[in-house]
């Protein structure tokens, strides 16, 4: 055993002899180009390169490091036990991402495969700085292929960019803005006041006909997923939807449906509240991308009627809120009654002109119970894109508002009955929110619900039955005073 122990001392002693031997003969900076040297060949002859994604870029935060942390949590390959579970501000949702020092291996347009790690070291005592750095150093290391290397720092980092940024849009909690009154700033200098906006509506519980809400689900998805269209053909990203039809056919459950479906935030434009086109052209360009720019009630909040109804006094189109009087339009630029000036020029523009275009992927949604009154220059394509007719409740939607409303399916109602409802429906002429406030009234009994349901149904298509005859016999009337009206006058051209 002393054998041994001197045995090991005396290696020691060689050891230490030999390491200031060449800490004498091979100086720090020959040695560390020695290892740099090496260190190249290892890389020369070596199949991977390597990247390194920090927390931190000198003292701003990397949004790189942030959006990859973003991406991998939505990816179902993570190889570790231990995840790092977050709940970011403003957020309704926990999202995880990879643990200190874990790894997963993701694959790009399935023939690209990157390794990703999360490493984090602790950081050395720190010198005086403006900033407080984190105790522990953060980053991501990315190896891939050298082959791969054109491909990884291109579309690939542009691709975990834009996924980033959709995981960001659908966890956070979507906004409802409206216009200050008036024009005023808030705290922050902004002219749009917001709230959260959590409206349950979506397509699957709205009430319309199925091939109509995937023809409108098809055109939102073509529109979000078409920016390289929109550029390659010189266009603004924006599409302009129109809403009409009578009151309680969902057109605001239509907007919320929207949004919700694409993870947009809602811009609720009052009109009443906008006194000049620079106002209007401030609360534009003060919207954020991604989102749904909403006027209401287009006919009913300025008096935006058709110029061919007008008596050729349509050369400036100043509007005023409605009851404002006539000499609130007289003139662009008058504003005597304390009405707004917005012109139609400015309006146009705002949906279709050069300040239309100071954002990105951006939907205008105009609704309107009377078409007929809007100028068919809101209205032409470029502007309304799509014109949707929120109709009276058809059957396919009436099934959508039995489900909803009381869990019903096909099956669970009566052939018969369902057979008298779908005779009756269409000569009812209701509206969805009608039917849904009987349907409500007696959710608790399902079965009193269906035939309290078919019975509204009866009466109203009875009255309308009513209605109409009444108005066929006074035509009728009408025509059969007129006709001896007009043989007198055909009498008396013959004769002259």
């Amino acid at each position: 055993m002393r054998e041994l122990w001197t045995t090991l001392a005396s290696m020691m002693g060689v050891w230490a002899f030999s390491q200031s031997l060449l800490q004498t003969v091979f100086p720090a900076e020959v040695r560390f180009m020695s290892l740099k040297f090496i260190h190249r060949i290892c890389n020369w002859f070596s199949a991977y390169c390597y990247y390194d994604i920090t927390e931190i870029d000198g003292v701003n935060t990397n949004e790189l490091y942030n959006a990859v942390q973003l991406y991998l949590s939505s990816s179902a390959s993570i190889t570790g036990n231990r995840l790092s579970l977050t709940r970011g501000l403003n957020s309704s949702s926990i999202t995880f991402g990879l643990s200190n020092n874990d790894s997963l291996i993701d694959t790009f347009n399935g023939t690209v495969k990157v390794l990703w790690e999360h490493v984090v070291i602790p950081r050395q005592a720190q010198t005086f700085s403006w900033r407080p750095l984190p105790e522990e150093k953060r980053g991501f290391l990315l190896r891939a292929k050298k082959k791969d290397k054109a491909v990884v720092l291109g579309s690939y980092l542009d691709f975990v960019m834009e996924k980033a940024n959709e995981i960001r849009r659908k966890n956070q909690d979507r906004l409802l803005y409206t216009n200050s009154r008036g024009g005023s700033l808030d705290s922050r200098g902004h002219p749009w006041e917001s709230v959260p906006f959590k409206h349950p509506s979506t397509f699957d519980t709205l009430a319309m006909d199925p091939q109509k809400k995937a023809e409108i689900m098809a055109d939102l998805l073509d529109f979000a997923n078409g920016e390289s269209f929109y550029q390659t053909t010189g266009r603004a990203w924006k599409r302009g939807y129109l809403l009409y039809g009578p009151p309680g056919t969902g057109k605001s459950s239509m907007i919320a449906a929207m949004a919700n479906f694409l993870g947009y935030d809602i811009y609720d434009l009052e009109l009443t509240e906008v006194h000049t086109n620079s106002e209007l052209r401030k609360l534009l360009m003060k919207t954020s991308s991604k989102s749904i720019i909403v006027i209401e009630d287009i006919d009913c909040s300025i008096n935006l009627t058709n110029r061919k109804n007008k008596n050729n006094n349509n050369s400036t189109h100043s509007f005023s809120p409605p009851g404002a009087g006539a000499g609130a339009g007289a003139g662009a630029g008058s504003n005597e009654d304390g009405g707004n000036t917005i012109t139609l020029s400015g309006l146009l523009n705002f949906t279709d002109g050069l300040w239309s275009c100071c954002g990105t992927e951006r939907i205008f949604v105009f609704t309107t119970n009377h078409i007929e009154k809007l100028d068919p220059a809101l209205l032409r394509s470029g502007r309304m894109d799509m014109h949707i007719h929120m109709s009276y409740c058809s059957f396919p939607a009436l099934k959508i508002l039995l489900k909803n409303y009381l869990g019903y399916d096909d099956d669970d109602v009566e052939k018969q009955l369902l057979e008298q409802l779908e005779q009756v429906i269409e000569k009812a002429e209701m509206t969805p929110a009608d039917i849904s406030e009987v349907l409500i009234k007696n959710r608790r009994n399902k079965n009193k619900a269906v035939w309290e349901l078919l019975e509204a149904l009866r009466t109203r298509a009875e009255r309308n039955d009513a209605v109409k005859s009444s108005a066929d016999d006074e035509e009728q009337e009408k025509r059969a005073l007129e006709t001896p009206k007009e043989a007198k006058c055909d009498k008396e051209k013959e004769s002259s």
